[in-house]
């Protein structure tokens, strides 16, 4: 099979990238290098079924050929972090929206299957946890910068179902539930890198608000096999499905866990929202998902615990820092 990934230069695309080149197909990725790294791919550009190519996905011409050439197309290019969110608005909305549609409307042409990564803040500020996927959504006001990625990512959730619609384009919408791992940078806000590098380096370990806002952290590699399989499903309807691990713990929990597992003497302090991001910000108290369908279409289950994975980044930074 020949796979093309948009954004595979990133956290989980280069995780992606490997893990196919891993079952012997082969895989094409673009990716402009805005928030993903050439290092990400030092292992996957060793091999000879590997294509690297540097340009954004709005490069409509670009993206035809590569299209053209594919066999089935994962698309994860996209804005990475809340960070990104709440500083670059403009640039999180069109790269969702804009570039989601230039990848539907030429998959479409061609007839490639394509698997659309969405996100757990479609479910915005939703009270009933776990959250299932066709469960109601319910956001903020148009005024709060932090809703403009979960209604991008919602307007790419509807494109993809309408080609599926009006053209029998076959589509795998998988809403991802904290993805981390080795490689996962901490620049956009990411929580665990950005934990895990303080502790390193024994300076305070930031949490924002108060900390007992939960999540539930997914290990990238189980993320990717269960994207990968998801793609061999050769379901009769379009999917939507939710993809994480449903162990909840709180940001405060995390932030002591991080800091007994590395050793590290930082001292844990917190950040209000309004200092940490903007005035106004909102966030989800829980965001657990439900994994019922994701368990019943491929027997999906988490493989690694939070804990293995914090030493697993904790390892990754070190190797890091002796380079």
């Amino acid at each position: 099979m020949r796979a093309l990934i948009t954004g595979g230069a990133g956290f989980i695309g280069s995780h992606l990238a490997e893990s196919l080149l891993d079952l012997g197909h082969d895989v094409a990725v673009i990716d402009d290098l805005s928030t993903g790294s050439l290092d990400n791919l030092d292992r996957a550009q060793e091999s000879s079924r590997f294509r690297f190519v540097i340009e954004t996905i709005r490069n409509e011409t670009v993206m035809d050929q590569l299209v053209s050439e594919c066999d089935v197309v994962y698309h994860l290019a996209s804005a990475v972090g809340v960070d990104l969110i709440v500083s670059q608005p403009v640039e999180v909305i069109e790269r969702c929206v804009l570039g989601t549609e230039i990848v539907l409307k030429l998959a479409a042409r061609h007839r490639k299957k394509t698997l659309i990564t969405s996100t757990s803040e479609i479910y915005g500020k939703g009270t009933r946890v776990p959250f299932a996927e066709d469960d109601d959504r319910l956001l903020g006001s148009t005024t709060k910068s932090r809703w403009s990625y979960s209604c991008s990512k919602a307007i790419g959730e509807f494109l993809a179902l309408a080609y599926f619609k009006e053209y029998g384009l076959q589509v795998v919408i998988a809403r991802l539930f904290n993805t981390i791992g080795p490689r996962q940078k901490g620049h956009y806000g990411m929580v665990v890198p950005r934990f895990v590098r303080a502790a390193t380096e024994n300076k305070p370990i930031r949490v924002f608000g108060d900390g007992t806002q939960s999540r539930c952290f997914t290990y990238v590699g189980d993320v990717t096999r269960a994207l990968i399989a998801l793609m061999d499903e050769q379901a009769p309807d379009a999917l939507v499905v939710n993809v994480g691990s449903d162990e909840e713990v709180s940001i405060m929990d995390l932030a002591e866990r991080v800091k007994r597992i590395t050793g590290s003497d930082s001292e844990i302090v917190l950040i209000p929202y309004r200092e940490a991001y903007e005035a106004g910000f909102e966030d989800m108290s829980r965001r657990v998902p439900d994994l019922t369908r994701i368990r019943e279409l491929i027997q999906y289950a988490p493989t690694i615990e939070l804990d293995e994975i914090i030493r697993m980044i904790w390892d990754h930074e070190r190797r890091k820092s002796r380079a």
